[in-house]
């Protein structure tokens, strides 16, 4: 239990996504009482996005909270280093090209379940299923009350709310810091990368994200390959016997941008009406969209709505704190959200330990992760909101992109393809 001394007694983690996930790694290293509380029946019974590219920031976030063999099995079960980023027009050819470099801790594709499946390992008995949190109070000393809507309550010296951007525990811990609606949403699908013997996308995009602009304002389309370099139930097999990822094979991510008040209400949680509403949406485009959008997995097509968090004023409770998109949630545009998030979870986890090697308190801990957080956390936020606005609105950048750009390249793609 949490003592007046500032030590650092059971942590209780709201959210059993990445963040929550690797914060609990870092801290169960350390032998902290760590447990994770997910409001979800189980690991793996809703959509939680297909893959996440992994940058240098992610990865050192890794690093230093997994074990040595379960960072070595996020990066077996990970997509080959270096790549491109490809910005074109809608007939895929292209307005510029960005490159990174292919090093051996290079940016990563990483499948988002595979992923949460590595995080899990080493904490059976830590990951509580079926508790959605209810309410968080100060009780006597420095503990804290987390109550969950099944009427149980667990006592903690430190909460953690890592329950994405519909964070129960926001209001409490942060109050004044919900996020804002972009107005703009995307709907994502998840194709097989093969079919009929071939692959869907052709090798010069291999290594590729791309995203199309389309003439339409609010209008893009993002796709890109997953290819795993081996199954990952067999480097699971090698490195975590004991644990099995869900059932994957290569596919093919993809996102089409589109206004919020586009999307009718009552196709908002229907696959099959979102894919036919992108099919409609993505007339004009080079084929190959139409194809990735025709052959997606039925049940795969989701809405997300992008919002813009907004950076708390007040911290009402010292010893609770927020990670990832309960506190920063931000536009899918950059790939900053869910390294920000894995940046947290190892910068809480360090200035926690620190504390307790330094004899200061865990509310000092807390505060200065708040403060580090905030700096490259909104930093991030505002690019993805301006990137954001410039893709997506009407402009002389757009034009250029879109009119002036393409028409000096060749085709990437033939329409053939």
């Amino acid at each position: 239990m949490g003592s007046s001394n500032g030590a650092l007694g059971p942590v209780a983690v709201v959210g059993a996504g990445l963040s929550g996930l690797c914060l609990a790694q870092y801290l169960s290293r350390a032998g902290v009482d760590v447990h994770v509380y997910e409001k979800d029946p189980g690991p793996f019974v809703r959509r939680q996005g297909y893959r996440i590219t992994a940058d240098e920031h992610g990865l050192a976030a890794l690093r230093a909270s997994l074990p040595p063999r379960l960072y070595e099995l996020v990066l077996a079960t990970g997509g080959e280093p270096g790549g491109h980023f490809r910005f074109t027009d809608e007939r895929l050819r292209d307005a510029f090209k960005l490159t990174f470099r292919s090093t051996p801790d290079g940016g990563r594709q990483l499948d988002r379940q595979v992923l949460r499946s590595s995080l899990l390992v080493g904490l059976d008995d830590r990951v509580h299923y079926g508790k959605a949190a209810a309410s968080l109070r100060q009780e006597d000393g420095d503990e804290l009350l987390l109550e969950f809507a099944d009427d149980t309550s667990v006592r903690a010296s430190l909460v953690v709310g890592a329950d994405g951007i519909g964070s129960a525990l926001r209001a409490r811990i942060a109050p004044g810091g919900e996020p804002v609606s972009a107005g703009l949403a995307g709907i994502y699908g998840r194709t097989p990368l093969e079919q009929h013997g071939k692959q869907v996308v052709p090798d010069v995009l291999r290594t590729s994200g791309v995203l199309a602009l389309g003439k339409a304002p609010g209008r893009s389309f993002f796709f890109t390959s997953m290819r795993f370099p081996e199954p990952p139930q067999a480097v699971f097999d090698r490195l975590a016997p004991d644990h099995k990822p869900p059932p994957c094979d290569d596919y093919v991510m993809w996102g089409l941008t589109l206004h919020t008040a586009e999307v009718p209400e009552e196709i908002r949680a229907d696959p099959l009406g979102l894919r036919t509403l992108a099919a409609r949406l993505a007339h004009g485009f080079h084929p190959l969209i139409a194809r990735l959008i025709d052959t997606a997995d039925d049940d795969a097509t989701v809405l997300s709505r992008f919002v813009v968090g907004q950076r708390p004023t007040t911290w009402s409770l010292p010893r609770a704190t927020l990670l990832g998109d309960a506190v920063h949630a931000m536009p899918p545009f950059g790939a900053h959200g869910g390294n920000t998030a894995l940046q947290d979870a190892a910068l809480l986890g360090r200035k926690l330990l620190d504390s307790q090697a330094n004899g200061t308190s865990v509310a000092a801990a807390v505060a200065a992760y708040q403060t580090e957080m905030q700096r490259y956390a909104f930093k991030a936020v505002d690019s993805a909101a301006a990137m954001m606005r410039r893709l997506t609105t009407d402009g002389i950048q757009k034009w250029l992109m879109m009119r002036v750009l393409p028409k000096l390249h060749r085709v990437t793609v033939p329409e053939t393809v």
